[in-house]
């Protein structure tokens, strides 16, 4: 498996898996985001590719200056989000992208890496677990309108 920084905002493959994982969004947002996305230093991805060429996964990861729940530091890289493609999963394709997160962030002065998942997606709760990640609280938000 090739680890690579996604730069191109207009990755075919790119798109289809983050509408995959973020399928809650209305069509044309993901492809408006990435143009933001490429251009801000704060901001990487990478992608995994198969030795026969076929993109398995991603990852984005975000230089956080502002508190992170359960870190000590600042800054943090924090793993924005993380998808493999179904056929792919359980074959270390994870654990390589959250490496390539882990390098960028040392690389970037940065000693804690941070993630967070929804209170009930525990198929994330437990890949977070196999990739070395220890949970620091869990938080319901709440809001009232004014």
């Amino acid at each position: 498996m090739n680890i690579q920084p996604l730069t191109d905002p207009t990755n075919a493959d790119w798109l289809e898996m983050r509408n995959a994982l973020w399928p809650e969004y209305e069509p044309g947002w993901h492809a408006a985001d990435l143009k933001r996305f490429v251009k801000d230093p704060r901001f990487v991805a990478f992608l995994a590719v198969s030795p026969q060429g076929r993109s398995a996964g991603f990852a984005e990861v975000a230089l956080r200056s502002d508190y992170v729940e359960g870190c000590d530091t600042s800054p943090v890289a924090f793993l924005e989000g993380i998808y493999v493609r179904p056929e792919f999963r359980r074959r270390g394709v994870a654990r390589l992208l959250v490496k390539a997160a882990e390098d960028w962030g040392r690389s970037k002065g940065c000693t804690e890496f941070a993630s967070d998942a929804l209170l009930d997606n525990t198929v994330s709760h437990q890949m977070h677990r196999r990739l070395g990640f220890e949970e620091t609280d869990r938080v319901v938000y709440f809001k009232k309108n004014l």
